[in-house]
């Protein structure tokens, strides 16, 4: 099983520093991958999330990308229907290409209604714009030139060209426990679910793994760590493993960034040999 480390590009600790220490020390550490969040906006005094101070996630990778080399990246999760699928496909391409290949695009419908109104993107439309922005984005990265007809985004798209391609295809894990979303996963590369305990993950990994029973395709969770009790956070990760989990994204609960990089250290502890 592969362990990922959030990194600390999220309320007080975030900033740039920060966020290239936690990204040498992932890869000096042997995390798999280096993970980043999204929210662009917030209400005040929303009571999740718990702070507005959120480092852009694909920027975020492309710091870390600068200072490491071979950790992977990823991203748990961009909300696509908030975001044009255009600008973010050009976006995700460079920073594949400036990685060498190293992106990983966990996604999902977003479930913040105001920060929706917000961007000025309906937010009973998110389902429909998630299938066709993904097949936007893969249309312009698999064809040159393109056509794609679109019918739930603004766009026209005849005949056109968006260079450079991604070096690498890149994976694309969707997010959620719906129904939908596990559908969606299915039709991807794989499935990043969030805070299920291995119990509850099981049969989620049983129904998943019927209809794509290839290595290829990933099953992945992303939970919260306390930092209480290091045989209790190893005892966990040996439990999603069991429970056929491929791939665990870790993300510690600490304020403050010394605190935070304490924290990841101890996290490898617990991973190592799981």
């Amino acid at each position: 099983m592969r362990v990922g480390i959030h990194l600390p590009h999220i309320g007080r600790k975030a900033g740039p520093e920060a966020i290239r220490r936690a990204a040498i020390q992932a890869e000096e550490l042997g995390f798999a991958d280096a993970w980043s969040s999204e929210h662009i906006i917030i209400p005040k005094g929303a009571a999740y999330p718990p702070s507005a101070l959120f480092y852009d996630p694909v920027l975020t990778l492309t710091w870390a990308a600068a200072f490491t080399n071979k950790i992977g990246l990823g991203t748990s999760v961009l909300v696509l229907p908030m975001r044009h699928p255009l600008p973010l496909a050009k976006e995700l391409a460079t920073l594949q290409n400036l990685s060498e290949g190293r992106l990983i695009l966990g996604a999902g419908v977003g479930w913040l209604e105001a920060e929706f109104a917000a961007l000025g993107v309906p937010f009973r439309e998110r389902g429909r714009r998630m299938d066709e922005g993904i097949a936007m984005m893969l249309a312009v990265w698999g064809e040159d030139p393109v056509s794609f007809p679109a019918r739930h985004i603004p766009a026209v798209i005849e005949d056109m060209r968006m260079l450079p391609r991604p070096v690498r295809p890149i994976p694309i894990w969707i997010g959620g426990s719906s129904e939908a979303a596990l559908a969606r996963a299915a039709r991807l590369d794989g499935w990043h679910g969030s805070r299920l305990s291995p119990e509850d993950a099981a049969p989620v990994v049983r129904r998943l793994r019927e209809q794509r029973p290839e290595p290829e395709f990933t099953i992945s969770l992303r939970f919260g760590w306390d930092g209480k009790g290091d045989g209790a956070l190893r005892a966990r990760l040996a439990a999603y493993g069991e429970a056929g989990v491929d791939h665990v994204l870790v993300e510690p609960a600490e304020r403050a960034l010394d605190d935070w990089l304490g924290a990841v250290e101890r996290v490898a502890r617990a991973a190592d040999g799981v």
